[in-house]
């Protein structure tokens, strides 16, 4: 997990043209003299058994597997120059030994076709592998880009945080984050689509294109809110007609207007959480509603609430890759007992922290995405009352020189 998407390596896509088998697999380099000189060994040793065996058991023609288990872990080039130098031992042995001319020809053609299968073996694995490598660098990268680098500076708060695909091919997920700034102030959104893959991702990009212009276009943090929901309905019935699966996405959207309390709307999502005053507690939201994309299996309409958000405190916004990351035995994550342990770090120590200890906890294994933002507000303290976009980008672009 990568702490900060603006110091986030970037996933290095095979290119055309590259060695496919170096670019794919990670295996030792065909002049590599253990391999060289276990290879010789080997060969050796069976030479000399088969010569001590006689004409009864005949164990040289087992080499032939030799280029078959290479094949599995190494590159072509590797395997075959394996297959050359058993089929140089196999074939001179085979023929040392005498036999008639049938004998001899059908042993050669053996090892031949044994060697050129391996080979052929490694090729298609390779190949296979590349093309898996490549969609799934595609997919993440696709998705880094869509999604803003971090740190966000607006009028009124600073978003550090954190975004980590869990980067394979099968399980790319639908986690998002937006921060923009409108003429009603700060707003942000954090979101976790149901379901992986790039359907998934799909959907998150539905979400993240009419947050960003409803942000700033409407008025109320429920227009928002509401045209989220539209948007989500628009891809469903998209996804319909192309034969997906309707997705509904969790998300808790805020708003930050520069007067120490913070607007909300939860879609069925995770409750943030405050750290202030050396105390790490949840926020209590009340009025929960249905995620994004359900709407209509509910008659209540979604309703704002109010948070506190005092000067020199973080609001902590994660989506459930942390909550639901595992140990060894299957316990979940303790999230709200470890935070109290840093409750007096800033925001990217406290991402730092949250980072070390969530990969000390799961063993490095993260079966979901995760993203964590966390929030602090703006050392200007803010505005009162709207601002003009623009100003925040401005002011975004003279704050990041000094990162």
């Amino acid at each position: 997990m990568t702490i900060g998407l603006q110091h986030q390596p970037k996933t290095r896509a095979t290119l055309p043209g590259t060695d496919a088998g170096e670019a794919a697999v990670r295996a030792p380099r065909v002049g590599n003299p253990v391999l060289f000189g276990g290879l010789v060994l080997l060969t050796a040793v069976i030479v000399l058994l088969d010569m001590g065996s006689g004409d009864d058991l005949r164990i040289v023609p087992l080499l032939v597997v030799v280029p078959a288990l290479v094949s599995v872990f190494g590159t072509v080039r590797q395997t075959v120059g394996v297959a050359s130098w058993i089929m140089v031992v196999a074939v001179t042995s085979r023929l040392l030994s005498g036999g008639t001319f049938w004998d001899i020809t059908s042993s050669v053609v053996f090892t031949v076709l044994a060697c050129v299968l391996g080979v052929g073996a490694c090729e298609l694995r390779i190949r296979h592998a590349t093309e898996i490598a490549r969609l799934r660098s595609a997919a993440v990268a696709l998705q880094r880009q869509i999604l803003r680098p971090l740190p966000i500076l607006t009028d009124q708060i600073v978003a550090h945080g954190t975004y980590a695909p869990i980067e394979e091919d099968r399980l790319v997920g639908g986690d998002i984050y937006e921060v923009v700034q409108s003429p009603y102030g700060t707003r942000v959104i954090i979101g976790d689509v149901q379901g992986k893959g790039l359907a998934a991702i799909g959907a998150g990009f539905a979400v993240l294109g009419a947050f960003r212009e409803a942000a700033i276009r409407e008025p109320s943090l429920t227009g928002v809110v509401d045209a989220l929901e539209d948007a989500v309905a628009r891809h469903n019935a998209f996804s319909a007609q192309t034969g997906e699966i309707e997705r509904f996405v969790t998300a808790l959207v805020l708003g930050f207007d520069g007067d120490g309390r913070v607007q909300a709307v939860n879609c069925g999502h995770l409750p943030p959480r405050l750290l202030h005053d050396r105390v790490a507690t949840a926020v209590p939201l009340r009025r929960t509603s249905v995620p994004l994309g359900m709407a209509e299996l509910s008659n209540e309409a979604r309703v704002t609430e109010w948070l506190d958000f005092p000067p020199g405190s973080t609001l902590l916004m994660f989506t459930d890759g942390v909550t639901e990351a595992r140990d060894a035995a299957g316990t979940f994550y303790p999230l709200d007992s470890r935070l109290g342990r840093w409750v007096g770090l800033g925001p990217r120590e406290l991402l730092d922290a949250l980072h070390t200890d969530l990969e000390q906890f799961s063993g490095g294994v993260r079966r979901d995405d995760i993203a964590v933002l966390a929030l602090s507000r703006a050392a200007s303290g803010g505005h009162h009352g709207p601002t003009t976009p623009g100003h925040g980008a401005r002011r975004a672009a003279e704050a990041f020189s000094g990162y």
